[in-house]
């Protein structure tokens, strides 16, 4: 395969691993001398205040309403780094975007270089294992008032109905008031029997005492992304699904110390590079009737593995 002399960076997550720049419209041309961010004129001000050191900003704003004087500029610059052969994403790209950036860089081959920078992505230096932390933190703060509102509806005598979905939006809220940018993903909440569902999306199916409760939750933190779930019952298990819960915590061989055994960490070692973060999420699942997933997120050390998760997995509402 041969090298490429510039790639063009169009996924919005690798955007703003490599610049900084966080606005939604917007790509870069990356060069073995220079790199280009190219944005419109909403987003200049941010990008100028935000983005990394050596990164020149174009404003496509005028650019991209003429189509001959974009075409004149793209090539200039493709013509100035000597690029003859542009590596692009192609698993970020429709077809309609390929087709225009086709028609304004002339004769040029292009390679698919999809997964290349989400590889460079995977090893986390220490601020992005600070911030993956942090996100983690406010995490396990929604899933203690989540829990606790659980515990009052439970207790109450007279109880106004709690559905899958109420639950839902509050993660949603306490998310944001404990400074969360947004969530990971669209919280999973399951009652009952739609706990055997693994992606099961919320709905208006009410919490009754002795529903067993799966919650898949994640909160977002300058830009970096926690994972989370715990399965939980409200009162007393019956003897067979405590036994499924004991299964699926068992499974995960990761425990509250990082040396615990069974460990983990030989068999990561031989998969997984220093620094890089992945998730434990074994889970058992009987159609109609219980299903138990417990997540975490483990960040690989030279030295095993580290679980960066502090909430207990405590199969019991309190």
């Amino acid at each position: 395969m041969p090298e490429t002399q510039a790639k063009l960076i169009t996924n919005k997550s690798n955007i703003r691993y490599l610049s900084n720049f966080t606005g939604s419209s917007g790509f870069m041309l990356l060069t073995k001398n220079k790199s280009y961010l190219f944005t419109d004129f909403r987003y200049i001000e941010r990008a100028k205040n935000c983005i990394k050191k050596g990164l020149e900003i174009i404003d496509t704003t005028k650019l991209w309403k003429n189509k001959k004087e974009l075409k004149k500029n793209w090539q200039k610059i493709l013509k100035k780094h000597k690029v003859k052969t542009l590596g692009i994403e192609e698993s970020n790209l429709t077809v309609t975007q390929f087709k225009k950036y086709k028609k304004i860089s002339g004769k040029i081959k292009y390679i698919d270089i999809s997964g290349e920078i989400e590889e460079k992505r995977a090893i986390k230096s220490k601020e992005e294992i600070k911030l993956l932390t942090k996100s983690q933190r406010i995490n396990e703060k929604v899933f203690l008032e989540i829990k606790k509102i659980i515990q009052k509806h439970i207790e109450q005598k007279k109880r106004t109905p709690l559905c899958e979905i109420d639950l839902a939006w509050r993660i949603k809220e306490l998310g944001n008031k404990y400074g969360a940018e947004d969530v990971s993903f669209d919280p999973i909440v399951a009652f009952g029997k739609n706990s055997a569902i693994p992606h099961h999306m919320p709905g208006k199916t009410k919490l009754k005492k002795g529903d067993i409760v799966l919650i898949d939750m994640g909160m977002k933190y300058k830009g970096y992304c926690s994972d989370m779930t715990r399965t939980f019952f409200t009162s007393k298990p019956k003897k067979e699904d405590l036994k499924i819960y004991n299964i699926v915590l068992e499974a995960q061989g990761i425990g509250l110390d990082i040396h615990e055994t069974p460990s983990l960490s030989e068999n990561f070692a031989k998969k997984f590079k220093e620094n890089t973060v992945v998730t434990v999420e074994p889970g058992i699942y009987l159609e109609g009737k219980i299903g138990v997933r417990i997540e975490d997120m483990i960040l690989i050390t030279k030295n095993g593995n580290k679980n960066l998760m502090k909430i207990t997995k405590n199969p019991f509402l309190n």
